[in-house]
């Protein structure tokens, strides 16, 4: 059974559904009627690519705003906030709206994962690492795999979070 994170202005929806290890995976469901679980690459390529165009540290301190009212449930007010920061980002606001609820509703989930140990500062680490250490997408997606959790909480402490 799925639940509905947002309904977004040009009919996309994203919702949370049975995964292949838990309830906790996140479905984009496009106005024509793909639907699909968005990668790290694909959003982590979106905030790179518009790095240079309106300033990797402005995406990366939104990101941070919406990371630090972060919890383990969804809330409406993070959902709306997400709408009216994006309007700054003029042409590509609706994009900017999509992947940072995706990264919220990531957050979340991974707040929820059971045994967790890094909680939501894993995707912390990969943001920071496309948008503040210009690190390609593809390797910061990938640059948690089969890493200890102990080593990946030290990188975050490293950088402050």
């Amino acid at each position: 059974m799925s639940r509905q994170i947002k309904r977004f202005t040009d009919g996309s929806v994203l919702e949370y559904a049975r995964g292949s290890f838990d309830d906790w995976c996140i479905y984009l469901t496009s106005p024509n009627g793909r639907r699909y679980a968005p990668k790290d690459v694909e959003y982590f390529t979106f905030l790179f690519n518009k790095a240079e165009k309106y300033d990797g540290k402005t995406i990366y301190a939104d990101f941070v705003s919406i990371y630090n009212m972060t919890g383990r449930d969804l809330d409406e007010n993070v959902l709306s906030y997400i709408d009216s920061i994006c309007s700054k980002y003029d042409d590509d606001s609706h994009d900017f709206n999509i992947w940072f609820t995706v990264l919220y509703a990531a957050m979340i989930a991974e707040e929820n994962k059971a045994y967790t140990k890094l909680g939501k500062r894993i995707k912390r680490l990969g943001i920071h690492q496309v948008l503040i250490e210009n690190i390609a997408p593809v390797i910061a997606a990938n640059s948690s795999k089969n890493v200890p959790w102990r080593q990946l909480d030290a990188e975050c402490a490293s950088r402050n979070f």
